[in-house]
């Protein structure tokens, strides 16, 4: 694990700048860890944006951030062939989403055609324009954040985008001291040049050297089995709990196991381990669950939540 103290020092850094939101940070990094994408959703003044370009700032790659409006259209993110009149041919002109790390911010406010767009440069990590095919870079990775659905101006997103996130973070206001410290930070960055700095940077064959040692990661069988456990009760939760039966419309799919192992392997690395146990899936997978579970109206209507449902479901799965 070669890379881990540099991963630990990172992580550390960020809590430097950050005040409280230690959850998110740590999935921020946990997406870094696995390449996986990361949605988190609050409130508008919850740091969201400022902890996604605080640790796009201490990695040393290509970031863009992406303000996405009801107007945006899809060749904004994938880029568009550009004809150049001295040459007499076409030339392509790429997009924001050919940088290493984007900052997608209120995703939720473009609407459905442009999400398409951002469909597949998520999941193949590729972008198709003009009927050509373009890779994107290695590192590449989305940290998006939206306001909660209630706002005026947002479009849902997709539940086919919305299964492409590793994860799913929900952010609360900070408590009374921690905001406190938030307002007395702010006033001494203003005294000096108005930024937060960053003492630690990776680059980005760090990071990836990272998430190969991240892959190896031991997950014993138990877990793997505990994990499937979890994944499968979320379709069918009335076996566990009765008066559950008939709560969910659409449960996670097996794509929902595999963010769940390849998350607790990066959290385990997080924890300065390089095995897997039961408590690392427990705390990662509301995050990885919560955006893969649909609840019937019969649920909706008895005012169930789904961060209540998955709660349920990990205190009724046996742990190995």
């Amino acid at each position: 694990m070669r890379h881990q103290p540099q991963i630990l020092a990172l992580r550390q850094a960020l809590s430097s700048v950050i005040v409280g939101q230690q959850k998110l940070l740590d999935r921020l990094v946990v997406g870094l860890l696995t390449g996986g994408h990361v949605l988190v959703e609050g409130l508008p003044g919850l740091a969201k944006t400022t902890a996604v370009k605080t640790l796009a700032a201490g990695v040393h790659a290509r970031f863009r951030r992406i303000q996405f409006t009801p107007d945006l259209l899809p060749g904004d993110l994938t880029g568009t062939d550009i004809y150049d009149p001295r040459e007499s041919r076409f030339e392509f002109v790429p997009g924001p989403l050919f940088n290493e790390i984007i900052l997608a911010d209120e995703i939720n406010r473009a609407p459905a055609k442009v999400q398409s767009a951002l469909l597949e440069a998520m999941q193949e990590r590729q972008i198709t324009v003009g009927g050509e095919t373009r890779s994107l870079p290695d590192l590449f990775m989305v940290m998006a954040t939206q306001n909660p659905i209630e706002q005026a101006g947002t479009y849902p997103l997709p539940e086919a985008q919305l299964d492409r996130f590793l994860l799913h973070v929900m952010l609360d206001y900070p408590n009374e001291a921690e905001e406190l410290e938030i307002m007395r930070r702010d006033r001494s960055l203003h005294l000096s040049d108005g930024r937060a700095h960053l003492d630690t940077v990776l680059g980005v064959e760090a990071v990836l050297s990272a998430r190969e040692e991240v892959a190896k990661v031991h997950v014993a069988e138990s877990i793997e089995n505990y994990i499937v456990a979890l994944v499968r009760a979320s379709r069918e939760p009335g076996k566990l709990r009765p008066e559950w039966e008939g709560a969910v419309e659409v449960g996670a799919s097996p794509r929902a196991s595999l963010a769940l192992a390849h998350a607790s392997a990066a959290l385990a690395y997080l924890h300065a381990r390089d095995y897997v146990t039961p408590d690392d899936v427990r705390e990662i997978a509301p995050d990885v669950l919560r955006h893969r579970i649909t609840l019937s109206l019969d649920a909706r209507l008895k005012k169930l939540g789904r961060d209540e449902l998955i709660a349920g479901l990990i205190a009724a799965v046996p742990a190995p």
